[in-house]
């Protein structure tokens, strides 16, 4: 735990300042490089994660429903809704798995294959003016040091806070209603 401090503004434990915080730093980056790509999206009436499932979908012959998901960090009641539009607009084709019918395989379609082609010069321009604003060796060390700070936090272990009991006071306004998806337990 953080040390003590005199109490500002109510809290107790000092935080780092909200502006510069880790996860802060990541979003405002990554909604400054969305940015630059959304209008173009929006020209072939694509979302963001409807061109991250075709571009990892180029990448590959075909793949299962599930490790889609894992692959794009999409969640799969989002990833389903996602590759329904795309299958309805013929960018993706499905196909059940000859080892488990329950499960299906997803590939992208001709028609998907073109819309890559037409996205991409756009894409790549977009790429450019990032690296010419930020530079190339810049743009190559950040992607260097973000895939280290993936692998090394990736390497910590987990935090399990499901055994902690908080004061009562804070019980109260946490309240007992669980949030958000239930943790996957290791074994």
């Amino acid at each position: 735990m953080s040390a003590q401090v005199e109490r500002s503004r109510g809290v107790s434990v000092k935080l780092r300042s909200f502006s510069n915080s880790l996860p802060m730093s990541l979003l405002l980056a990554r909604e400054a490089v969305m940015n630059r790509f959304r209008s173009a999206l929006h020209l072939f009436n694509l979302t963001e994660q409807q061109w991250r499932v075709l571009r990892a979908l180029n990448s590959i012959e075909k793949i299962e429903v599930t490790a889609l998901a894992n692959a794009t960090y999409l969640l799969a009641p989002s990833l389903t809704r996602i590759l329904k539009d795309l299958e309805a607009r013929g960018l993706i084709e499905r196909q059940l798995a000859e080892d488990d019918m329950r499960k299906s395989l997803i590939a992208i379609s001709p028609r998907g294959l073109n819309m890559i082609d037409a996205v991409a010069p756009y894409s790549e321009h977009i790429y450019g003016e990032i690296t010419k604003a930020f530079g190339e060796e810049k743009l190559g060390q950040l992607q260097r040091l973000l895939r280290e700070l993936t692998e090394s936090t990736n390497a910590l272990p987990a935090d399990d806070y499901r055994d902690e009991v908080l004061p009562s006071e804070i019980q109260e306004i946490v309240g007992m209603r669980q949030r958000g998806r239930p943790r996957r337990s290791e074994g």
